[in-house]
């Protein structure tokens, strides 16, 4: 099966077997950081990786894809084509898992759920999987740097947001609660379903469930339909011209009735970013690889076994807000910073049960580990001093999942167990004189984070029109950092969260939806773990009272689906208000130490009122597709009596455009990204030097697309975005958007 791979020596799958022979072993290794020291300059590493050898890769990665295609065109007839894939929002009507734990039509459940379907996913294209959801109802993308992106729900982001990889935390111990790169460790290509729950989602998943829930799916087994061995294989490659950037995918599969498995690399590489107006950025260039491989035995009807595992590596990424003044900056905050590198590897084993007893009628059991690597090189602008760290996470998580069916009543119950472990390390290196020393991590050494959960959630079907669903949490933390010069913290919190929800069907396609739920967001290590000397003369102290920040959050609105005036229609209008409380923030605590250092704690001190609109529509006539979205935020919030806006508030955003199906091969689409100026800032904004203190611009981009079924196997796909040239920044993010852009896609599978 190796040989049949497109790539099989490919670094990618190197990495893979690497990490699979050495996954249980420490992933803490003193010697990454003496092979650091070596490198004393962002503008040395950069240069490693020359525009030259980008343009060669660029030009391999095409011309091997359209070798491939070619060879499929000649060898399939073309008359065959037929496709029913449209660059539509969201689909309002897809089957999802995330939001009931279980599969059910999205437009049935009664939370806000947006689902991007392999069909949506594969018109789609951006460097990471946030980049996926550019547009969509209740989504809005922030970006820092060029390779890094997070998706803000409902004004809460970060660790605010739980994201999940096949039903697995990708949220760790050092998970930040604002914008961090850790979702764009996950390959967007592997991603068969992207889903998203707005609001809150702790019932069923726990901490960090504040704002919503972001899972990406990579797609379950396809067994064969008989006894005969079957292959099948793709290969896809994404081209765009703004910032020469290339990511291409193979895989293979093999099945056979009760046995299956896929293997797939990815390799992505992104040159300089051109914005509006011509102007080329620097320190926009990174590259990342990924491999992934799963294995399916269908034991029997009632059993199945399920190992998958996945590597991520970004080798060194700059971050370009650090590197380049922005706003009210007259220097760079640093002269050196890179990511270096940036990691993931995952491994989880899955075992399925379907046997009716009293107890469940089905069962799923998962074992997982994730490490998360996340060491940095840095330099202070103007400073000899350089810094290098090694921080990562060890995350381990076994989780249980029950459902059973009886009368009027669908119950899913379960219990979750995780247990996190930190390793931090830091030197100092002077390009001076060349001594090091050892400095303060950024997080204590050996911190841990575990967690338990138990939960039981009931669908019951009251009538024909009225669907009720309603759940409840118990949840339980051991947060332990060890003790430093006498500074350490244990904390033991718990909490009870619980949900309620009604769908209630007023007409036939048309449903009233409403919920109740409670958040809640646990404090994890990069909450407690800044204790000690900190800049500006300050001195973190713990506090071993510190809770976890909550959310109260309702929701009202209409579901709709249904023919009208000969056209098929689709929509959701969604309103709703949150009330967070008990936010996590550093403030001083009027003392000084002997040193004369003020000192400062992090407390429970704000809270923030929180309300907005989300709203999709689509329509289907005859060859025409249109669709519509947009969102609406708005954010107060409160701290010592005063009253002030929030920070990071999306603008109002969305999407529209329409699609025109010209033949059963060929169809044309036009949309716009659209966003309005927002000038609603926080104190924080207006001294982030990624806002414009005098607010962030709206903005409306103008895009075309041509798709081409050449066959069955073979699709093509030709995007033109921005064609004004429009030099625009999405509000909050650390660089402008892309300018003109001609976008190349192909896309290959064969059986």
């Amino acid at each position: 099966m190796a040989n049949a791979h497109p790539f099989p020596n490919t670094p990618t799958f190197v990495s893979l077997l690497d990490s699979c022979m050495l996954y249980w072993t420490p992933i803490f290794r003193s010697t990454s950081l003496a092979e650091a020291v070596r490198q004393t300059s962002l503008a040395e590493a950069v240069r490693q990786t020359s525009l030259a050898d980008a343009a060669r890769q660029t030009s391999l990665a095409i011309a091997l894809s359209v070798a491939l295609c070619a060879q499929a065109a000649a060898a399939t007839d073309a008359s065959a084509a037929q496709t029913d894939q449209q660059d539509q929002p969201g689909t309002l009507d897809a089957i999802q898992v995330t939001a009931t734990r279980r599969s059910e039509s999205s437009a049935e459940v009664p939370q806000a759920v947006t689902v991007l379907d392999s069909n949506a996913l594969a018109k789609r294209s951006g460097q990471t999987n946030a980049d996926l959801l550019h547009g969509e109802v209740g989504t809005f993308v922030q970006q820092t740097t060029p390779g890094q992106a997070v998706i803000i729900i409902r004004g809460l982001k970060g660790s605010e947001v739980l994201h999940l990889v096949d039903g697995f935390r990708l949220n760790n111990a050092f998970f930040r609660n604002a914008p961090n790169q850790y979702p764009a460790l996950v390959d967007p290509l592997m991603i068969e379903q992207l889903e998203v729950v707005r609001g809150p989602s702790s019932v069923l998943y726990g901490s960090d469930a504040m704002g919503g829930v972001v899972q990406m799916l990579s797609g379950l087994p396809r067994y064969a339909s008989s006894d005969e061995v079957e292959l099948r294989g793709r290969v896809r490659t994404r081209y765009g011209s703004a910032d020469q950037s290339s990511i291409s995918r193979s895989e293979v599969a093999l099945s056979s009735e009760r046995f299956f498995a896929r293997a797939g690399g990815t390799y992505q590489n992104v040159g300089e970013l051109k914005i509006g107006g011509g102007r080329t950025l620097p320190f926009t260039e990174y590259s990342a690889r990924f491999a992934d491989a799963t294995l399916g035995w269908n034991l029997s009807d009632q059993h199945e076994l399920l190992f998958s595992a996945q590597f991520a590596r970004q080798p060194k990424t700059p971050r370009f807000d650090e590197l380049v003044p922005g706003f009210g900056q007259l220097r760079p905050t640093s002269s050196d910073f890179l990511f270096k590198p940036q990691e993931r590897r995952f491994a989880q084993l899955r075992y399925s049960l379907s046997y009716s007893n009293p107890l469940f009628d089905d069962a799923r059991f998962a074992l997982g580990r994730q490490d998360i690597i996340d060491d940095r090189l840095s330099r202070d602008f103007g400073s000899s001093n350089l810094d290098l760290e090694q921080n990562a996470s060890e995350l381990i998580g076994l989780t249980a999942q029950f459902e059973k069916s009886f009368e009027q009543h669908y119950l899913t119950y379960g219990f979750e167990r995780y247990e996190d472990r930190v390793d931090s390390a830091r030197i100092r290196r002077s390009t001076v004189s060349g001594l090091v020393s050892t400095r303060p991590s950024r997080y204590p050494n050996g911190s841990t984070v575990n967690s338990f959960g138990l939960y039981v959630a009931d669908d019951w079907r009251v009538s024909e029109r009225l669907d009720l669903n309603a759940g409840l949490r118990y949840s339980r933390f051991d947060i332990e950092l060890p003790t430093i010069n006498n500074i350490g913290v244990q904390l033991d919190p718990a909490k009870v969260t619980g949900n309620a929800g009604f769908n209630f069907e007023l007409h036939a396609g048309l449903n009233l939806v409403g919920n109740y739920g409670r958040g809640f967001r646990a404090p994890n290590v990069f909450d407690l773990g800044t204790f000690g000397a900190r800049p500006g003369n300050r001195f973190n102290v713990p506090n071993p009272n510190l809770k976890p920040e909550t959310v109260d959050s309702v929701d009202f609105g209409v579901k709709f689906s249904g023919e009208r005036w000969q056209a098929d229609w689709q929509g959701e209008l969604i309103a709703y208000k949150s009330r967070y409380q008990d936010k996590i923030s550093s403030l001083e605590t009027g003392e000084r130490n002997t040193n004369n250092q003020i000192l400062v704690q992090n407390v429970n001190a704000t809270a923030l009122d929180l309300h907005g609109l989300e709203a999709g529509l689509r329509f289907h006539y005859d060859r025409w597709n249109a669709f519509a979205t947009a969102t609406l935020t708005r954010g107060a919030e409160e701290f010592a009596s005063e009253r002030f806006d929030a920070d990071r508030i999306p603008p109002l955003f969305g999407k529209f455009g329409v699609d025109y199906r010209y033949s059963d091969a060929l169809s044309f689409s036009g949309y716009s990204l659209y966003a309005a100026r927002q000038d609603r800032l926080s104190p924080r904004d207006r001294t982030d030097p990624r806002i414009n203190p005098a607010g962030t611009a709206g903005y409306g981009t103008f895009n075309l697309a041509a798709d081409w079924q050449v066959n069955s196997a073979l699709s093509l796909r030709l995007s033109l975005e921005n064609l004004a040239d429009k030099q625009y920044r999405e509000h909050g993010t650390g660089l402008d958007e892309a300018g003109r852009n001609i976008g190349v896609a192909l896309d290959w599978a064969w059986d």
